[in-house]
């Protein structure tokens, strides 16, 4: 049997980007609804509750740019250069809020220009995010003698779109997310700003999948060709089941845990669908991700240390959030 490697590593990377998204988006959520929580004992709960995992977290936006690095190197060295003030942005944003994490703690006068540094650098890291993902999604105009990328404009109307419903998601998964790690009036709040922020969610979705589909033909007949609508129009059906699932845990409390399950899975639902929209292209319309790999001896090689470091951070991490489980006390931590 013959194996793509182009394929497994695209599996990689999808996969990589999705734990990233995952574990770093309620991570920055909480950053984002600090403004929100006023009382100094539950601020102290909502940053123990991400006190122990939010630096092991980041490590896998690094093992994605790392794995992009060695097996697509050309998409690296196209996209990187139409891409690296938001990327440089986003990265200051995230060492920013590491600062004022560490600081806050220790701080006292100055608490409140930490707690201030720790919302704005979520919030822009969180936006950024998004904008780069909307940038992906609405296509390049390449040079392809040069492989330069010829429109260097990353703040487009649909990217600024997709930047605020990534900031409105990931405040959804924190709020979730402090629903089980809370308690008492706390907890209450939680389930409140959740189920405004479902809402949210939801517009957002359904205007990024109604967006979509114009910002290229290929896109636009992927979706709404025929057959493809009839074997493609139970993901927006089981998204509109998701949320109703959703809101009906928030609406009822049958479950702490279930509203941050049911929100991972509208991510991972909103995330196929931008697969489908954009697939085979690694530099969406211009080059498929085949035209942009690394050898395949190349592939193979760094492949066997994937194999040995991939298992090390997923024990890593679910090692840690065992370990960390259970309800957070605003005195349970360092501060």
């Amino acid at each position: 049997m013959i194996i793509d490697f182009n394929l497994v590593w695209a599996g990689i990377i999808a996969m990589i980007i999705i734990i990233y998204v995952v574990l770093d988006g309620f991570d920055l959520g909480i950053g984002i609804l600090f403004p929100f929580v006023r009382d100094t004992n539950e601020r102290h709960i909502l940053m123990n509750s991400i006190a122990p995992v939010w630096d092991g977290n980041e490590t896998w936006l690094v093992f994605g740019g790392a794995a992009l690095y060695g097996a697509f190197p050309i998409a690296y060295g196209v996209l990187l250069p139409t891409l690296y003030l938001p990327i440089i942005l986003m990265l200051v944003a995230l060492i920013l809020r590491g600062v004022s994490f560490e600081f806050r703690f220790k701080a006292q006068r100055s608490r409140i220009v930490w707690d201030i540094a720790f919302f704005s650098g979520s919030i822009a890291a969180a936006f950024l995010q998004g904008a780069i993902l909307g940038t992906f999604v609405g296509g390049f105009e390449l040079n392809h003698t040069d492989l330069i990328i010829t429109d260097h404009r990353w703040l487009t109307p649909f990217s600024l779109m997709t930047g605020l419903a990534v900031v409105c998601g990931y405040a959804l998964l924190g709020a979730t997310w402090m629903i089980i790690k809370s308690e008492g009036l706390l907890q209450q709040t939680m389930y409140r700003y959740a189920r405004y922020l479902l809402i949210g969610v939801a517009v957002f979705m359904a205007a990024v999948s109604l967006w979509t589909p114009f910002q290229d033909p290929s896109i636009f007949n992927r979706w709404f060709s025929l057959p493809n609508f009839f074997y493609l129009a139970p993901l927006p059906l089981i998204t509109v089941i998701a949320m109703m699932i959703t809101w009906f845990s928030l609406v009822h409390k049958t479950s702490e845990h279930k509203p941050f399950i049911m929100s991972i899975g509208l991510f991972i639902l909103g995330y196929i669908g931008l697969v489908i929209s954009v697939w085979p292209y690694f530099i969406p319309h211009e080059l498929t991700l085949w035209e942009v790999a690394a050898p395949a001896n190349t592939q193979k090689f760094i492949l066997v240390g994937t194999v040995i470091i991939l298992p090390l951070l997923l024990g890593y991490t679910w090692y840690a959030y065992h370990v960390f489980r259970g309800k957070v006390k605003a005195d349970a931590g360092y501060h």
